[in-house]
């Protein structure tokens, strides 16, 4: 099947913040988080740049087509390596511009844009709604992550209803291990909203692979609103630091509790019609070692 990855990273030097206090980049994969020392990603990501490069060599491995790269509040505002990024790799990435309440912002050679509702400076979807009517006139997507359960679902959800045809990927899966995750799950119902899994193994880590519980959410998510809206994402690179880029998704593949059609759409087939993917190349695996 073809694998699409609709939630990754990249940065050149990490310039963003937690709670207003910066985060930084270090060496051996590491970032000042706050004023806190974490592994960011894995350690043989030695210069504290998250290249794209390093992300395509990863796909290749796992056999991924595409992927869809996204920002955050914590990496800074990373527009200009993320166009450098698809102008390498045209075929087989799609950006994201990066929106910062306060800052200027553009889709001019973007696919669509990254709104982190959840890390707002001050409350409110619906004042932004410019943003969301560009992309709409654009033909562009919007990608969102909201704050947990249904704090801000009332509010994206008069934005679907005023532009029913702006397409709307919500990250996280919802936030799927906060109390009323569901709720966001059910925005999806509407005919351009879909949700992405970036992060699902994140959520559900201390569980750790092969992770049933997020398999089990995956399929309660599929209930709502149908196994035709629902993509996976890997959130790369932070996910690394516990398991393999190829673990993040092939959790999935050997699961026996998700039939071989609906695994066909989750992985690839719901993401190439939602981003647009032209004809994403096949990669073929390169046989390892093991």
């Amino acid at each position: 099947m073809t694998i699409i990855d609709a939630h990754a990273h990249l940065w050149k030097a990490q310039t963003g913040r937690r709670d207003n206090v910066p985060v930084r980049s270090l060496t051996n994969g590491q970032s000042d988080f706050g004023g806190e020392i974490r592994q960011m990603m894995p350690p043989y990501m030695l210069s504290g740049e998250n290249s794209p490069d390093m992300l395509i060599s990863n796909m290749d491995y796992a056999g991924v087509s595409g992927a869809v790269i996204v920002g955050e509040v914590m990496d800074g505002n990373q527009d200009s390596y993320f166009l450098d990024a698809k102008n390498k790799y045209p075929d087989r990435l799609k950006v994201c511009a990066f929106f910062d309440e306060g800052e200027p912002y553009t889709l001019d050679g973007f696919d669509g844009i990254k709104i982190c509702a959840c890390k707002l400076k001050t409350p409110g979807i619906q004042k932004h709604f410019d943003i969301f009517e560009k992309a709409n006139e654009q033909n562009k997507f919007v990608c969102i992550e909201l704050e947990d359960g249904d704090a801000q679902t009332g509010e994206l959800e008069e934005i679907i209803q005023q532009l029913p045809d702006l397409k709307i990927a919500i990250g996280h899966f919802g936030m799927v291990t906060r109390d009323k995750w569901q709720e966001q799950i059910k925005l999806a119902r509407y005919k351009n909203v879909f949700v992405e899994s970036g992060g699902i193994t994140w959520l559900f880590n201390e569980e750790f692979y092969p992770y049933p519980s997020a398999v089990n959410a995956i399929n309660e998510a599929a209930d709502i609103c149908g196994f035709d809206k629902l993509m996976w994402g890997s959130d790369y690179p932070r996910t690394m630091v516990e398991i393999t880029y190829k673990m993040s998704f092939d959790f999935i593949t050997k699961t026996n509790q998700i039939s071989d059609e609906s695994k066909a759409k989750f992985l690839g087939e719901n993401a190439i019609k939602f981003y647009g993917f032209d004809n994403p190349p096949k990669i073929t695996p390169i046989p390892n070692m093991l």
